[in-house]
């Protein structure tokens, strides 16, 4: 085992070769699915998937990453540190339970500091029936122009209309406005897309593949961006269904720890949220029981976050930006989703860890 700041890296880069070493070295089956673009420094882009137990296994285990690109960061220390922590591959070995392992779901996003995917789109809003008439999100078209301006950064007349519409809505139902996800605007915020993304298409070939046997299904996804900083907000990720609720919340919010939260009833700091990622287990894996979490860490209040993400946004836009706004823009993002310190490692990993430990005490008890 390693010291948990150890796990983690400053590129994806440096990110991707550090996973695929710790997987090889403790014997995993590993394969990569490359991305069409390269990175940001030319460098070869890939979801990388690990395969760590017996691959006829009937209770799998998923732990992913880079969703949203520059939340792999984190996500990928995490996955480092699981596949060097010999006493946690033990534990999942002794229940039978085989961990796959998807490193860098959007690696575009994870090299170019981004949180989207290349097509622009936020990937967990991706996950749509596109032969149906796509969702509208009219608060949010109210919205688009005051979120993207002509310059940056915004001056005062723009802060006071959006405070306008933060008084208005109130900061709950302005935050669902921005966040939901969209689909009418592709230069815009939380945009959904039109079609399935690449990471959309290869996701749903690596789970045919690796799920397609599973009876039981667990899936942790590793997030950040929202709640108190460091600590790891357990969110229900599944359909509603009280059924699966209530079998997370006996995985994963027992013994005084943090409870598991639900976009559905509302007690989550993530607003409902549309085309989910998560539904595809159900798509792609239709025989197995279903049970998810994301594991969301809180880094910085919503309103940078939000904040942040514009200024990414309008930098995409703006690419003859000077360079010294671009540096800023781009720094302001990578605080936004991750806090570069061995104390807020040390909180993700003593968390994710107890997670992945629970997820595979209750998989072996599922029948």
């Amino acid at each position: 085992m390693i010291a948990p700041a150890d796990a983690f890296s400053a590129s994806y880069a440096r990110a991707r070769v550090k996973f695929l070493e710790a997987a090889a070295s403790a014997g995993m089956a590993l394969s990569s699915h490359n991305h069409p673009l390269p990175g940001r420094d030319g460098e070869v882009l890939a979801m990388d998937v690990a395969l760590d137990g017996d691959p006829t296994a009937n209770r799998l285990l998923i732990v992913s990453s880079a969703c949203h690109g520059v939340e792999g960061f984190c996500g990928s220390g995490v996955q480092v540190f699981a596949a060097l922590d010999a006493e946690w591959r033990e534990h999942a070995r002794a229940a039978g339970v085989a961990v796959l392992y998807i490193h860098a779901l959007n690696p575009h996003g994870f090299s170019w500091g981004r949180r989207v995917t290349h097509e622009n789109v936020d990937l967990n809003r991706n996950f749509q029936d596109f032969s149906q008439p796509l969702p509208v999100n009219e608060a949010y078209a109210e919205l688009h122009g005051l979120l993207l301006p002509a310059q940056w950064p915004p001056g005062a007349d723009n802060a006071a209309a959006i405070g306008a519409f933060i008084k208005t809505l109130g900061p709950t139902r302005f935050q669902a406005a921005v966040s939901q996800g969209q689909h009418a605007f592709a230069d815009g915020l939380f945009y959904g897309g039109v079609e399935a993304t690449w990471s959309n298409r290869t996701l749903r070939e690596v789970l045919r593949r690796h799920g397609g046997h599973a009876r039981h299904l667990a899936w942790i996804d590793l997030h950040t961006g929202l709640g108190e900083t460091g600590l790891g907000e357990r969110i229900f990720a599944s359909r509603d269904d009280a059924v699966a609720l209530a079998r997370a919340r006996r995985w994963w919010g027992g013994d005084g720890q943090t409870p598991v939260t639900s976009i559905h009833g509302g007690s989550s700091t993530s607003s409902l949220l549309t085309g989910l990622m998560w539904n595809v287990a159900y798509e792609e894996c239709p025989q197995a029981q279903y049970t998810g979490i994301a594991m969301e860490y809180g880094t910085v209040p919503i309103a940078e976050v939000i904040d942040a993400l514009r200024g990414d946004h309008w930098l995409h836009l703006h690419p003859d930006a000077p360079g010294a706004l671009r540096a800023a823009i781009r720094a302001r993002l990578l605080a936004a989703f991750y806090v570069d310190t061995e104390a807020w490692k040390a909180q993700v990993v003593v968390q994710a860890r107890q997670a992945l430990f629970q997820a595979v005490s209750g998989l072996a008890s599922s029948s």
